[in-house]
């Protein structure tokens, strides 16, 4: 089993191999680690780990919870291979070569960039504003990746500004607007059985935004079609 661990350090000298030792006599194989802070003498860093099946995640809980100053910010399951920055741009690449189907190629591809468990596109109406009450400001589902809920449950869109909430059922979102027709990306990790996955860090939504910044350009005016309503025979 492939997971994510997301830790808290100080960033000093000898914590880090503190933590991958901890990690191996455990029983995980590392298989990669991401930096995604540091800043006032502390980072945050992602361990991607393979696990053992039938071992219990609380052993590893307990090892990094015993070494000074380190705090462990969640655990969850990761799909698919650790990923890099050039996956971004393979994934753009596969956007522009087929924008026929670029919007679902996004969605499909970037929950296993972000370690997240589903993503949609949604559309938001343009008078949203109006809407009160409305969940995810009267937004809808212009297309699901093969994990989404049925029905998806959204988050509150609006405003349209990337960012990153949880909601009140512990759930987390990554939310990136397209800049355009109303479509914005809404990327989740679900609270599952006795992992608690992290919530989105900032570094994230930043690379979420670049994706979803650089699709828009590939894909133009296609976008301006997603969730528009069919014309009529003859209209």
């Amino acid at each position: 089993m492939l997971l994510r661990v997301r830790v808290t350090l100080p960033d000093r000298p000898g914590t880090l191999g503190q933590v991958a030792r901890t990690l191996g006599v455990s029983g995980a194989d590392i298989v990669q680690v991401v930096v995604l802070e540091r800043l006032g003498g502390r980072a945050v860093d992602d361990f991607t780990v393979v696990w053992p099946g039938a071992a219990r995640v609380e052993r590893l809980l307990a090892g990094l919870a015993a070494i000074p100053g380190v705090r462990v910010d969640g655990v969850w399951r990761a799909i698919g291979a650790p990923t890099t920055t050039g996956q971004d741009a393979e994934l753009l690449a596969q956007v522009a070569g087929n924008p026929a189907d670029g919007l679902a190629t996004l969605v499909d591809a970037v929950p296993g960039l972000l370690a997240a468990d589903w993503a949609v596109a949604a559309v938001v109406p343009l008078d949203w504003a109006s809407r009160t009450g409305a969940a995810g400001g009267g937004a809808t589902v212009a297309h699901a990746s093969w994990r989404a809920p049925v029905p998806s449950a959204l988050p509150e869109v609006t405003p349209l500004r990337a960012r990153a909430l949880t909601s009140a059922d512990g759930t987390h979102y990554a939310i990136a607007p397209f800049g355009r027709a109303g479509l914005v990306l809404v990327v989740a990790r679900d609270q599952t059985g006795m992992l608690t996955p992290a919530a989105f860090h900032r570094t994230e939504v930043d690379r979420l935004t670049q994706l979803v910044r650089a699709s828009a350009v590939i894909l133009g005016d296609r976008l301006d079609l997603v969730g528009a309503p069919p014309v009529a025979a003859g209209g």
